[in-house]
């Protein structure tokens, strides 16, 4: 990254952690953790963001990794999702601060929004957001044949995608991609499913069925 991203970025965690004063958006306040911890783990997907793309961010909360990704891929189209409207609130105020044109901020659940967009993104991502198995159901309709999921994950990422590759063809996704690395000391993952045909259109189902009633049963 050049210098001039790495200080938009540094600028981002300001903001960000300011934004946490009025509403809770993540963990930290302070703009240096945030930085090192969430931005820096939101960075660690650049290697799979082709220069031009459409990408929607489900549970955006404070913006990660929408915003970050909007920043260092001033050529993509960002849609930053999110249920809660005041969230979504400050992430379009840190968007324009930021000069972010690319970066549209969206208050709608993803279930709706899923019927309105269906399978029109090149990729769908969420972090800190559900168990993997849960997450795809939200994601998968929202990405177009061709593209893929990007999930951020902890240390239990093994045993959330330990499915056969039948069942994941169900939301038309190959089996995943496990990819390790480290963030201050602590074993993260990126997951990363293909989309490798259209998603059954049953799914996504009506807010909570996806918890309550999984759909790899």
């Amino acid at each position: 990254m050049d210098e001039e991203t790495i200080q938009k970025l540094r600028r981002y965690a300001g903001l960000l952690g300011a934004a946490n004063a009025k509403a809770r958006l993540t963990g930290p306040s302070d703009p240096d953790t945030l930085y090192d911890e969430h931005i820096t783990d939101a960075l660690a997907a650049l290697p799979y963001l082709p220069e031009n793309l459409s990408f929607v961010d489900v549970g955006t909360g404070g913006g990660l990794p929408g915003l970050v990704w909007c920043i260092c891929r001033p050529a993509a189209r960002g849609t930053l999702l999110d249920s809660i409207g005041k969230k979504i609130a400050l992430v379009a105020e840190m968007a324009e601060e930021l000069g972010c044109s690319n970066a549209e901020a969206v208050n709608r659940r993803s279930e709706d929004f899923a019927r309105e967009r269906r399978e029109g993104f090149d990729i769908a991502t969420a972090r800190a957001v559900a168990d993997a198995r849960v997450l795809v159901e939200y994601l998968s309709p929202l990405v177009r044949a061709g593209g893929r999921l990007i999930a951020f994950k902890g240390k239990d990422a093994n045993e959330e995608t330990d499915l056969p590759g039948s069942k994941w063809r169900i939301l038309g996704l190959s089996k995943p991609e496990l990819f390790r690395y480290s963030i201050a000391g602590k074993e993260r993952f990126l997951v990363i499913w293909e989309k490798i045909g259209p998603c059954r259109r049953r799914y996504p189902r009506k807010p909570g069925d996806a918890v309550k009633s999984p759909w790899w049963f």
